[in-house]
């Protein structure tokens, strides 16, 4: 079989501009007898010639590729008859509103691969966007820092800050964090704000991410069990950032006050486990919200305590929830923002929210497509970690039976449908159809 593989135009909204593969990579397959169709796109970071002169084909019509590769979820009159695709389909949980595309490719008799169920024999994911998540999240978060501050009366250095989305690239949003940070160390945060106190809630990926922006900046890390200690001494510089980092054991106790936090107890009986989180609240300038969550487990910050007991003078300006799950570990993130508003207000009182910083209440950055306002570094560094998997995902016949198909165990673990069948390890979608 002549290997042919088809990358989808992006168009769920005008800031996605990511590519699973860049030029670079579709050279290199092209080299090794692998052709490319990819669709022409007016808001791709890569322009059509870029392609065109990496060898591709740029053309509209994709189905006569054995595979598609695409990002974010394809709409339902995409699907051709028995063809296979790769996105982010966003299923697995039985997204309600995935369900009708999710059914819709099933009866097109179609293979659905998953770039998140991409995982190594310790079930570690392979495939991502998490650390571009949490580069632009922490940009984005000290942006609207600065501009809340400034909006409360309080000059800062945060005011010579960009969004990501108005960067060139990573190194040149490095480059304007590294004037904020010989700002900081030479002249200080002012008097008033106190300690700058960061705390990230996670530590995967996106955490990683997110620190590695605030870490071009003076920081001193304190733990999370000495944070009080430190806010109460009144002992502090104002020519540093201080971070806290909390993992779960930070964030719950037992019910049970006979037993200890237990990490694999806790991931399978969150249940009896009760979040206490809200005791840090009152000492962070800014919540970065990194972690996995459903509802099984306790939140990070409700409406309940926001209600009752943020005011203007409290030290906690903005959450930064990367997670961006509606009404979940932050409830007060009540709805995905985008590129074009990122932030907005939540108002307690009125259990409703206004777009910007300016408001009595904190302020919510939830965008929900991150990776997009860095789309050409994002995009490289994805389509680097897809490249070694490429060709075997491009070469398979996706007519064998399951059992039968010749992909590595890290592809074809991510096979959610099967020529229009759920295969055995996502069968539990059928209750969710």
């Amino acid at each position: 079989m002549h290997p042919v593989i088809g990358i989808r135009r992006e168009d769920k909204n005008e800031w996605e501009r990511r590519a699973p593969l860049a030029p670079r990579h579709v050279r290199d397959l092209v080299h090794h007898g692998i052709e490319v169709h990819i669709q022409p796109s007016r808001i791709r970071i890569f322009t059509d010639e870029d392609y065109i002169e990496a060898g591709a084909k740029v053309q509209e019509d994709l189905s006569s590729c054995n595979v598609v590769f695409g990002i974010k979820e394809f709409p339902e009159q995409f699907f051709n008859e028995g063809q296979a695709n790769l996105f982010f389909s966003h299923t697995i949980k039985g997204q309600k509103h995935n369900m009708p595309m999710l059914r819709k490719l099933m009866s097109k008799g179609g293979t659905l691969l998953d770039y998140e169920k991409i995982t190594n024999d310790k079930n570690q994911r392979l495939i991502f966007f998490g650390n571009y998540a949490g580069l632009a999240g922490m940009l984005e978060t000290l942006y609207t820092y600065g501009r809340r501050l400034d909006w409360e009366g309080l000059k800062t250095p945060f005011l010579g800050l960009k969004r990501p989305l108005s960067y060139g690239s990573l190194d040149e949003a490095r480059a304007a964090l590294e004037v904020v940070a010989t700002w900081i160390e030479t002249e200080g945060l002012p008097e008033s704000l106190g300690p700058m106190v960061v705390g990230f809630a996670g530590y995967g990926n996106v955490s990683k991410g997110a620190q590695e922006i605030l870490d071009i900046l003076p920081v001193e890390e304190i733990e999370p069990d000495e944070l009080a200690a430190f806010m109460n001494n009144g002992e502090y510089s104002r020519n540093v950032i201080y971070k806290v980092v909390f993992y779960e054991r930070d964030m719950v106790v037992t019910k049970d006050e006979s037993q200890k936090f237990d990490l694999q107890d806790y991931f399978k009986h969150p249940e009896k486990y009760e979040g206490v989180f809200s005791q840090y609240l009152e000492h962070l300038s800014i919540l970065v919200n990194c972690i996995y969550w459903t509802p099984a487990y306790p939140m990070l910050v409700t409406k309940d305590w926001v209600k009752n007991n943020w005011t203007m003078k409290s030290r906690l300006k903005v959450i930064g929830d990367i997670t961006c799950d509606i009404e979940g570990s932050i409830q007060c993130t009540v709805e995905a923002s985008d590129p074009g508003l990122p932030s907005y207000v939540y108002l307690a009182d009125q259990d409703d929210i206004v777009y910007g910083w300016e408001g009595e209440g904190p302020v919510i950055m939830a965008v929900d497509t991150l990776p997009a306002m860095l789309p050409r570094d994002s995009s490289t560094f994805f389509g680097n970690q897809l490249m070694p998997f490429v060709a075997a995902i491009a070469k398979a016949d996706y007519n064998e039976e399951f059992a039968m198909l010749r992909l590595p165990f890290e592809i074809k673990k991510c096979i959610i449908v099967h020529k229009g069948q759920l295969t055995p390890d996502y069968k539990y979608l059928e209750q969710h159809l």
